[in-house]
């Protein structure tokens, strides 16, 4: 039985929390950061699109030398 107490503990602890102790962000916050997460994340396809295409245009060149 102590095991089921114990859980029962943990939940009542942690819906505690999230209702009393969590700093819930604005509406404003959550889509400015929303809106960052987006912007990284396009600059960094770019950014691998980029590495990927001077790889593949390195290697055919590499590889047209030795054909």
């Amino acid at each position: 039985m102590k095991l089921f107490a114990g859980i029962q503990n943990y939940f009542r602890e942690s819906y505690a929390e999230l209702v009393q102790k969590v700093t819930w962000p604005t509406w404003n916050e959550l889509q400015g950061s929303a809106i960052t997460v987006m912007v990284a994340s396009v600059v960094i396809a770019i950014i691998v699109l980029v590495m990927d295409l001077v790889f593949k245009y390195g290697m055919n060149f590499v590889y047209s030398i030795f054909s």
